[in-house]
């Protein structure tokens, strides 16, 4: 809570010199005092009464048929084959049975808008919801977006219902108090109450991860379910925990509202998340990268590929290039990237800040939309041949390429480049991930066709006080950036 302080009124027999060094001491007590966080209240119950009628248990269930079971992907010389034979065998003429599971979910509209997680409903043929006056209602699937783990559901009832608002997570900070509640074991409503441990949570769950952390407990059943502020608003959908026993050890996490929001906004319009694309394949920003290309303090997200026919490309985005902002938000990290486009609107044009050459430029970029397409490239393992000639330079053994490498190491025609033959076990290039098959295709940004041009560069850069390189290599298909350390570091 803030301090302001009032006019202040002095005595008329008061010297104005007295008058005006109190009123300056004021003033600087009030400048100096600090914001007060909001406390913890007496009890929870009050905020627990209010909002459990909108937080509903979910019930599915699905027939699964044990003759569709499939085998682990395990080396066919594994005696488990033998143990998944017998086991299927037996599974033969099995009868069909159904699997019932549990979750939690709330509602957000009077109408009957579910919001809950994709895993909980994910291949169920059957959901309901139970409210905690016990009443009992089939639901339907309006959308799933698999990729954050949420789905909206839609139940139908000739009353309003009860239904809770979403609030602003980006408003939250860490050590705020909130209030889990949901279906933890299918014991029914629970409320569990703790802290915002963390916030923009990585937890590698996938491209958009952003989670909230907190340490209100959260089981096996709370999926799906909200996570509330002290004025009873939704900041998060409680989604995962990290646990070596399976309950909750204090490490939960929750999908924030600012995430949430938009994608429950499309799915109602749509039935589906519609999300932005621009066409480029990106990575982090190392330390070593931004040192070797000038940028001063790692930020950003570093431009590792681009699609030929992409907004990117028309834009005129450079591989190498370094994306600073976009549509006015700083991207810090490489993961900040991939949520901003995502939110952008599809078709419309925004400003993308670029690092390039040592320069900051800006450039307009039409947003696309996202098709989801993946695509495997298969890699033949190279064949060893110890006899080969190679030039030795930063740990890697390197060769010109000619019909016989590309063979051997599986290099596409039109590729060019110098091939990694061998990796010191030892070196750096070791620990950055440099494989034998690799081709590198630029040094210090510069093309490299032969290994001289690449001891050349390198010895360049070392004679220019550089304390790194940045190498650009081609593997399986994919282009990546790797900076390594000069001098033998």
């Amino acid at each position: 809570m803030a301090l302001t302080s009032g006019e202040a009124k002095t005595r008329r027999y008061l010297l104005p010199a007295l008058a005006g060094a109190l009123l300056s001491v004021l003033f600087l007590a009030f400048e100096a005092a600090p914001a007060t966080a909001r406390g913890a209240p007496d009890s929870f119950a009050d905020l627990a009464e209010r909002l459990s009628p909108a937080v509903v248990n979910i019930s599915t269930s699905q027939v699964l048929d044990p003759g569709d079971m499939a085998i682990p992907g395990v080396p066919e010389d594994s005696p488990l084959n033998d143990f998944f034979d017998e086991f299927l065998e037996q599974q033969e003429g099995a009868r069909p049975q159904r699997v019932q599971s549990l979750g939690s979910g709330f509602l957000v509209d009077p109408k009957g808008i579910v919001i809950t997680n994709n895993h909980v409903i994910d291949g169920a043929d059957k959901i309901e919801v139970t409210f905690i006056d016990g009443t009992t209602l089939p639901a339907t699937v309006r959308g799933t977006d698999p990729k954050t783990d949420l789905a909206v559901l839609e139940i139908k009832s000739d009353k309003a219902l009860p239904y809770v608002e979403l609030g602003d997570s980006n408003g939250l900070r860490v050590g705020d108090w909130v209030l889990a509640i949901g279906n933890p074991f299918g014991l029914g409503g629970s409320v569990t109450a703790g802290i915002v441990s963390a916030l923009n949570r990585d937890i590698h769950a996938g491209n958009y991860d952003d989670f909230i952390q907190t340490d209100a407990a959260i089981n096996r059943g709370n999926s799906g379910g909200p996570l509330f502020d002290l004025d009873g608003r939704v900041v998060g959908v409680n989604s995962a925990i990290i646990s070596p026993s399976g309950a909750s050890v204090g490490i939960g996490f929750a999908v924030p509202t600012s995430t949430v929001k938009p994608i429950v906004e499309q799915i109602l319009k749509y039935g589906e998340m519609r999300r932005g694309w621009i066409g480029v394949r990106i990575q982090s920003v190392t330390p070593e990268i931004a040192e070797s290309l000038g940028l001063g303090v790692a930020r950003g997200a570093l431009v590792a590929g681009i699609s030929p026919d992409g907004p990117a490309s028309a834009a005129g985005i450079e591989v190498g290039d370094i994306v600073l902002a976009f549509d006015g938000r700083t991207i810090s990290a490489m993961r900040d990237l991939p949520r901003v486009v995502a939110e952008a609107a599809i078709g419309s044009t925004v400003d993308i800040q670029l690092f390039r050459d040592g320069e900051t430029l800006t450039r307009k970029i039409e947003i696309a939309r996202l098709v989801d397409e993946e695509e495997e490239v298969a890699v033949a393992a190279p064949e060893q041949s110890p006899g080969d000639k190679a030039t030795v330079v930063l740990g890697l053994s390197l060769s010109a390429l000619d019909a016989d490498l590309r063979r051997r190491f599986a290099v596409q025609e039109g590729t060019t480049g110098v091939l990694v033959t061998d990796v010191d076990p030892l070196s750096a290039a070791a620990e950055k991930g440099i494989r034998p098959g690799d081709v590198l295709v630029e040094v210090a940004q510069r093309e490299v066709m032969t290994p001289q041009d690449v001891e050349r560069i390198v010895l360049s850069e070392e004679k220019s006080g550089r304390n790194s390189v940045l190498l650009r290599i081609l593997a399986g298909g994919d282009t990546r950036f790797i900076a390594l350390r000069l001098g033998g570091e």
